[in-house]
């Protein structure tokens, strides 16, 4: 557990974390705590109990905003992806009139980001702190976003040109990963909303059209995930348009080369009856003959074939 006493965006730390309970002169403290600290952190601000719970409970909180009498509570979720996972991670924020904290389970790059913000910002209260903290957070999910879309586009292409079984995987995967990601995206475009039409004190009425912009970053966010589930859906359908055209392609090989052996085999088996009086059977020249019209037949063949696109 760090915490900082921040001014103008200027990091102080402090150590003994129960100064932060009181009112600085200037600025606002930043808490920046595991999930497990809140349990001292509890009494210090009178955190609400119900918010503890949620936080302490193991499994993941919906995105969500709840006011209090001292503090709001806000449950949003940080995202990554690694190319073959995408990970959502919980960030539960403690907004006080004097005071910000931030309880995560692991480090998130959201809170490592807003660092250097703060400095360029001149930063000085905690709503505006909450501001560039969400602003962040959903920045993150247009960078997800323009990563998944490669991904799809990358997939698209490898399915043209030589769809495999593991692409049917892929597709089943990044499709399930979508629509996990589109129900989480609509609870957390709520709480965003949320910041910008209630009435909230802790929040200056001046700052909080600025939450507008965030809001309708996170509308845009649902509506491009709504759009990369229609894309799955026609990736889906060129994987099997690919495999039935290859398939034909296929068959159409086969079928040729079954056409174009059809004669050859009629020839031979003519050739291999046992009969004496056969004109052909005692000709000086008659191996190297019929052997020559097998190979021009195949290549007559084949050539037609050829001429006509079959092959």
């Amino acid at each position: 557990m760090k915490v900082r006493l921040v001014q103008n965006g200027i990091f102080t730390i402090i150590d003994d974390v129960a100064k932060a309970a009181f009112p600085p002169e200037s600025g606002f403290y930043w808490i920046d705590a595991e999930v497990e600290d809140l349990v001292t952190l509890q009494p210090l601000f009178q955190l609400h109990d119900l918010a503890i719970e949620d936080c302490l409970n193991e499994e993941e909180q919906r995105p969500k905003l709840e006011i209090f009498d001292t503090h709001y509570f806000i449950v949003v979720n940080s995202i990554r992806f690694d190319d073959e996972e995408i990970f959502l991670r919980e960030m539960n924020i403690f907004l006080g009139k004097h005071y910000v904290i931030t309880a995560t389970r692991q480090k998130l790059r959201e809170i490592r980001s807003i660092k250097p913000i703060m400095m360029e910002e001149e930063i000085n209260s905690p709503d505006k702190f909450l501001y560039h903290l969400l602003d962040l957070v959903v920045d993150n999910y247009f960078t997800v976003g323009y990563r998944i879309e490669s991904k799809i586009e990358k997939l698209d292409e490898d399915i043209l040109i030589n769809p495999r079984k593991s692409h049917q995987n892929e597709i089943i995967g990044l499709r399930s990963e979508i629509m996990w990601l589109k129900n989480v995206l609509g609870p957390q475009k709520n709480v965003i909303m949320a910041l910008t039409k209630k009435d909230l004190r802790l929040i200056n009425e001046n700052l909080q059209k600025y939450f507008d912009d965030i809001y309708e970053n996170a509308v845009k966010i649902h509506e491009t995930f709504d759009t990369f589930r229609d894309l799955i859906g026609n990736l889906r359908e060129a994987y099997q348009l690919s495999l039935s055209n290859r398939m034909n392609d296929i068959m159409r090989m086969f079928t040729a080369l079954t056409t174009i052996f059809m004669p050859m085999t009629i020839i031979t088996g003519l050739y291999g009856m046992n009969f004496d009086n056969m004109p052909e059977t005692h000709w000086k020249y008659g191996y190297y003959g019929v052997l020559g019209l097998l190979v021009g037949i195949g290549a007559a063949m084949f050539y037609l074939f050829r001429k006509k696109e079959w092959l």
